[in-house]
């Protein structure tokens, strides 16, 4: 097979439909269903997902070109064997034949990749168990487990206080602004007192913030802690790793730890996250103090606000609404953080 050169073949939206047919995969699923998100398109079949990622360009990952993407598809693959082994399965080319016809792998012109996944039970996926109170909490402290183990044998990333700290200002800066990036969806006054907070807690707990990375506890982490991402199978796995820049995912695991917490409170499962934080505690013996955690979740729920207000902007996305209730609630749950920082 040729390498893929940069000649992206047939138009997204001509690889998009044939993707979405099932008699084009080489498992030939019964149905496929077509799932797009902001960076890519999923195509979920009967025991097979396949990922398309879209060719776009932002400030924080370039898929703009086929060499591009192939580089990201082989690094999904690769970081995601750390946390779902045996679910990232392979990247699969997708082929422009001489006769001009698309084909998932076979010979002819490169034209994209795909990331081939295992499809897992929706059942299984945590953020499916706290919508339908099924959560079993065997299932929940074994996934614990499975994460704590992942941290604790993690190699530290060499960070000095100060570098630490001025990532943690750069982050903080930056999720203000793309919250204030669409006037008129957010109160300006609450924005305004939650920045001036997070501000006084770096400024003021700086020794403490700096000994994060002193301590060597940096680590390259998941990066999107979610618990959609979370599948509480027999065989606990962690799915959808954040894998297009390495440097989001340089992170503190009471930081990562404290964004899956927030999103199961946000989901009104407040206990969730205090299982993790013990697995994390007992197997590292680092627990978090004057109010790191909170600190930790209101970052987190502004940089939620701010992805839910991207979306406000974006003219393919129908439901506004929703994307703007969503944002308050971010909002709101980091003000409340907010008032709980010494």
């Amino acid at each position: 097979m040729p390498l893929a050169s940069d000649n992206p073949g047939a138009p997204l939206a001509a690889k998009v439909a044939f993707l979405s047919r099932p008699e084009n995969y080489p498992e030939r699923p019964s149905a496929i269903r077509a799932i797009e998100t902001h960076m890519s398109w999923i195509f979920l079949g009967d025991d097979y997902v396949y990922k398309l990622k879209k060719p776009v360009r932002y400030a924080f990952l370039d898929f703009s070109s086929v060499s591009h993407r192939h580089t990201d598809c082989q690094e999904e693959v690769r970081l995601n064997a750390r946390l779902a082994p045996g679910v990232y399965l392979d990247v699969v080319a997708l082929v422009e034949e001489p006769a001009g016809a698309l084909s998932v792998g076979g010979n002819g012109e490169v034209v994209d990749w795909l990331v081939k996944m295992r499809r897992l039970p929706q059942t299984c996926l945590l953020d499916y168990q706290l919508r339908h109170a099924t959560l079993n909490s065997d299932s929940l402290r074994r996934t614990a487990q499975v994460l704590a183990d992942f941290y604790r044998c993690a190699a530290p990333v060499v960070m000095t206080a100060a570098d630490y700290l001025e990532r943690l200002r750069s982050r903080q800066q930056r999720n203000i602004t793309a919250i204030l990036q669409a006037p008129g969806v957010l109160p300006v006054k609450i924005i305004d007192q939650v920045a001036t907070r997070l501000d006084a807690y770096i400024t003021q707990q700086k020794d403490l913030l700096g000994a994060r990375a002193a301590d060597r506890h940096i680590i390259e982490a998941h990066g999107d802690l979610r618990p959609e991402h979370v599948c509480l199978a027999d065989k606990p796995v962690i799915i959808d790793c954040l894998e297009f820049n390495r440097d989001f995912r340089l992170l503190d695991p009471l930081d990562e730890l404290a964004f899956l917490a927030m999103e199961c409170e946000r989901m009104a499962y407040p206990n969730v996250g205090a299982v993790f934080a013990s697995a994390y505690i007992e197997a590292t013996g680092d627990a978090p103090v004057s109010g790191l955690e909170n600190f930790y979740k209101a970052n987190w729920s502004v940089f939620r606000c701010g992805i839910a207000v991207w979306h406000t902007s974006d003219p393919l996305i129908k439901d506004q609404d929703k994307w703007i209730r969503l944002a308050a609630r971010y909002l709101e749950m980091a003000s409340a953080y907010c008032a709980l920082l010494p």
